[in-house]
C-alpha cells in the first residue's frame, strides 16, 4: 500500500547536540561561534542566531557525544496531527504523541525515530522571539546537518518517502543531498561504517558576512580546519571547525536555490576541483575527516578519534596528508 509523506516540512529549525564538555561547549558557541544563550539550566542551554527562531542549537550535558535530535518546522498544529496519523499508518511508533511540547521554546509537535535511531521532532507554533541585532559576522541559524549512515539508500528513501524531502543531488554513491524548501539541502547523508553526526552548518547572511565571521574567529585565535572554499554540490561556501567536544561545525552561505519545476538532480564526481570550486581550501586533513566520521551515536567519549591523533602527529612531523579513515570523506556539504 502506498502511503503519502507526513506532510510539508518547511526547514531545519534546530539541532540538539550531546556533549560531556558542557560548560566549554556553551562558552564556545556563545563567546566564539556567535550564538546567544536564550535559556539555560544545569544540564541544557538553548542558543539562538540572529534569525527569527527561538533557538537554533540546544546543548545537553551527557556522558555520550553526538546528535540528540533534529527539529523540523511544520506549518500548523493541524499538520502535526495529520503527520501523526500518517506515521502510524506506516507502522512508525511515536516517541511523543502530538500535542503541546513541554520544553523551552514551546510549540506543538511530535517525536519519532528514523531508521538509524535518530530522534526527529516536528514542531509548529514555537515561541516568537524579539529581533536580534544583525551583526554582519554572526550566524543566522542552522541551515543543514550532514549525517553519517551505514545504509545511504535506506536513509534517503526514508527521508524522501516518509518525510517528503526531495533529492537535490548525489556525490557519486557516497553522499546524497536532500531539501525540504528552496535551499539545495537541509539534510545530507554520507555513507559510513556507523551512525554518527558528520557536521552541522550555520548560515551567514552573505559572502561578505561569511568572511567577516572568519575574521572574527581569527581574533579568537581560531582558524578553519578546512576552508574557506566553495563546494560544487549546493554551490555553498564552507569553512569547517571543531567545537570543544570534537563535533564539527561549519559557516556557510549562498547555498543554491532550487526552482522545483526546472531543477534536475545530477550525480557529481568526487574530485578535488568539484569539492572546492575555488581551489583555495586544499584537501581536508586527516584530523577533520576523523572528526567528521565521529564516534558511533551513543558512544562515551574517552579520547579524541585515534585517526585524528595519528593524522595530527603525521602532519606535524612531515607536513604531508595521510589517507582518511574509511567513511570519513563526506565533507562536501
Amino acid at each position: 500500500m502506498n502511503h503519502p509523506p507526513v506532510g510539508r516540512l518547511r526547514a531545519l529549525r534546530s539541532v540538539e547536540l550531546l556533549t560531556p564538555d558542557y560548560a566549554e561547549a556553551v562558552d564556545f558557541y556563545e563567546e566564539v561561534w556567535g550564538l546567544q544563550v536564550v535559556e539555560a539550566e544545569h544540564s541544557a542551554s538553548w542558543l539562538r542566531g540572529t534569525g527569527d527562531e527561538h533557538h537554533a542549537l540546544r546543548l545537553t550535558r551527557s556522558e555520550t557525544i553526538g546528535l540528540g535530535r533534529l527539529v523540523f518546522a511544520v506549518g500548523t498544529p493541524a499538520e502535526i496531527d495529520e503527520a501523526a496519523r500518517r506515521l502510524r499508518a506506516r507502522g512508525i511508533a511515536l516517541v511523543t504523541e502530538p500535542g503541546p511540547l513541554d520544553q523551552v521554546g514551546g510549540g506543538y509537535g511530535l517525536r519519532f525515530h528514523d531508521l538509524d535511531g535518530r530522534l526527529v521532532e516536528l514542531s509548529a507554533d514555537t515561541w516568537a522571539v524579539t529581533a536580534r541585532g544583525r551583526d554582519v559576522s554572526l550566524p543566522v541559524g542552522v541551515t543543514h546537518a550532514v549525517l553519517n549512515t551505514p545504509d545511504i539508500d535506506a536513509s534517503v528513501a526514508f527521508y524522501r518517502d516518509v518525510l517528503g524531502m526531495r533529492v537535490s543531488d548525489w556525490s557519486e554513491h557516497q553522499m546524497a543531498f536532500l531539501r525540504c524548501g528552496s535551499d539545495h539541502h537541509c539534510v545530507a547523508f554520507n555513507q559510513a561504517p556507523w551512525v554518527s553526526l558528520n557536521h552541522v552548518a550555520y548560515e551567514m547572511t552573505s559572502l561578505d558576512h561569511f568572511m567577516r565571521g572568519l575574521g572574527r574567529l581569527r581574533h579568537h585565535g581560531i582558524t578553519p580546519e578546512w576552508g574557506p572554499g566553495r563546494h560544487g554540490p549546493g554551490n555553498n561556501t564552507f569553512s569547517y571547525f571543531t567545537d570543544p567536544t570534537g563535533l564539527v561545525c561549519e559557516y556557510t552561505t549562498e547555498v543554491a536555490q532550487i526552482v522545483e519545476d526546472t531543477w534536475i538532480c545530477k550525480v557529481w564526481r568526487r574530485t578535488p576541483e568539484l569539492s572546492d570550486l575555488w581551489g583555495t581550501a586544499g584537501p581536508p586533513s586527516p584530523r577533520i575527516r576523523a572528526h567528521m566520521a565521529g564516534t558511533p551515536d551513543g558512544s562515551p567519549v574517552t579520547a579524541p578519534p585515534v585517526d585524528a591523533r595519528i593524522g595530527a602527529r603525521t602532519e606535524a612531523r612531515t607536513g604531508a596528508h595521510t589517507d582518511p579513515p574509511s567513511g570519513a570523506e563526506g565533507a562536501a556539504a
